[in-house]
């Protein structure tokens, strides 16, 4: 087990918890008078970092809403993983960027990612071949996310084509099992395909899953934890975002937060169990 897997699962012991909580800030839905503030999106994910801490297993910022509030957002972004490294407790930080390139722009992309904005491990996409994600898989101590079986309701437009002998989530599940060479892969595998994803453990066993998808899209746990346990043992990382985000109003939104995240890690934890 490599570095980043290992302390995952080192935080999901101490916090009994295979919960993520994505950091998907939207300026729109941040509440009460943080929108205006110099650092809204720092001012209003930090309270919810602090109040959730003891109830995950890692952070997954989605840098695409940060790029969106342009310098200004990915220097907030760099401010809220720092606090997240600040915390007691190790909580590895997983950087959503699905990036995937030719060799010599996936290697910038990867010192970018890693070096300068210090993620613990990224999502990439597989879609260009393994040229494209060996300057990933070569950081050895860090981890690697997939994009498999999506959960997205366009996955069907390629992953999951009927007219074919072998659906494309089902070949990249095997691939990425075959490079596993550092044992510092995993899949994104959406929690709203529970039957597909099946078919991907079968394929890919001993691959860790990043599973986006319950609350706000729908997936079910009760169909899919149990799915995402590799052969040795190791629970998915389960991900969840807007629901957890955005569960409150007003001046008491991380302790909202806080509840919605408690619920979600106890039910996870019921049907792992």
């Amino acid at each position: 087990m490599n570095d980043f897997f290992a302390r995952v699962k080192v935080a999901s012991e101490i916090n009994e918890s295979c919960l993520c909580i994505g950091l998907d800030p939207d300026v729109k839905r941040i509440p009460g008078d943080i929108e205006l503030s110099n650092e809204p999106f720092y001012d209003f994910l930090t309270p919810i970092i602090e109040a959730t801490a003891d109830l995950v297993c890692a952070y997954k910022p989605n840098i695409a809403f940060f790029e969106a509030n342009g310098l200004k957002g990915l220097q907030e972004l760099i401010k809220i993983m720092s606090f997240i490294r600040s915390l007691p407790t190790d909580i590895p930080i997983i950087l959503d960027a699905k990036r995937g390139d030719i060799a010599n722009t996936a290697r910038a992309y990867a010192h970018s990612l890693f070096d300068e904005f210090g993620a613990d491990a990224v999502t990439v996409n597989p879609y260009m071949g393994s040229d494209s994600l060996m300057p990933f898989f070569e950081r050895v101590e860090r981890g690697i996310f997939v994009l498999c079986l999506t959960s997205n309701k366009g996955y069907a437009d390629f992953e999951n084509q009927k007219n074919v002998k072998e659906p494309l989530f089902v070949s990249v599940a095997k691939k990425c099992a075959n490079w596993n060479s550092y044992e510092n892969i995993g899949l994104v595998v959406g929690a709203t395909h529970p039957e597909e994803a099946a078919k991907v453990r079968k394929a890919a066993p001993e691959l860790p899953f990043l599973m986006p998808g319950i609350g706000a899209q729908g997936g079910d746990p009760a169909k899919i934890m149990k799915i995402g346990v590799t052969k040795s043992g190791m629970p998915p990382i389960v991900n969840s975002s807007r629901s957890i985000l955005y569960a409150g109003t007003g001046n008491k939104f991380a302790e909202a937060s806080r509840d919605a995240a408690l619920r979600v890690r106890d039910s996870l934890n019921e049907y792992l169990s």
